[in-house]
């Protein structure tokens, strides 16, 4: 995981609980006290008895944030996102909490270690999120597992995503909003794919093409979990 910065306001996590008045989110204490509460491995005592008040499904309230991680784990779509961080792109934070909440298995920084996180809403606690120092580090590491490296870019000669056929493992790449992907990542890269557009705008923000290129994926070969099948949730009412 990537260690978070101590020097940098930009870089600190938001907090899961809102900052402004509004309305209530996540749930309260567990009634009754501690002889009431369930008998799980997986619950957080501090948040039993203080309440639950996270930017997490209600399937994971009152879970320590290590069973969470476990079970997302478990439950992965299984597909990967890498972002390329040249230049501090405010839109990382964005794509690694659609990565999250789409099923992914990991996202990849590629570049420098320090990403922008306020975008995630601390997302980034519960899926993987590593570092590597350039695109021939992520093709070497994609490539001995088998995994096929596809940017999302409008360049000259890329194909359109809606025409494509993705392949099952794959890692989505995308670049930084002002440059797109670095001359040596689409070097990297198996294919190039590009988001179809109607209007007069020359690209669309980064973090909206990765949202749409996940779904792309996830339309195709999402077969995981169904939303809440099976697990069960803790909940005081």
């Amino acid at each position: 995981m990537i260690e978070p910065p101590s020097d940098a306001s930009e870089d600190v996590p938001t907090p899961d609980e809102p900052s402004a008045p509004g309305p209530s989110v996540g749930v309260g204490p567990w009634p009754g006290g501690g002889a009431a509460w369930p008998r799980d491995d997986r619950l957080d005592p501090e948040l039993l008895a203080g309440g639950d008040r996270r930017n997490v499904e209600d399937r994971y309230r009152y879970w320590t944030v290590e069973a969470i991680r476990e079970d997302l784990a478990r439950r992965s779509l299984g597909f990967e996102v890498a972002v390329e961080n040249l230049g501090h792109d405010f839109n990382i934070g964005s794509i690694v909490r659609t990565a999250n909440a789409l099923g992914a298995a990991r996202v990849h920084i590629v570049g420098r270690r320090r990403w922008n996180r306020r975008g995630a809403m601390v997302t980034d606690r519960y899926l993987p999120v590593d570092h590597l120092d350039d695109a021939a580090a992520l093709a070497a590491d994609c490539g001995d597992r088998g995994i096929h490296l596809i940017g999302i870019d409008n360049v000259e000669g890329s194909l359109p995503l809606e025409e494509a056929t993705l392949p099952d493992a794959v890692c989505l790449v995308f670049g930084e909003e002002s440059g797109g992907l670095s001359a040596q990542m689409l070097g990297r890269c198996e294919r190039v794919l590009h988001i179809t557009q109607y209007g007069s705008t020359r690209s669309m923000n980064v973090g909206h093409a990765a949202a749409i290129a996940m779904w792309a994926w996830v339309v195709g070969h999402g077969t995981g979990f169904a939303h809440g099948s099976g697990v069960r949730t803790f909940s005081p009412s």
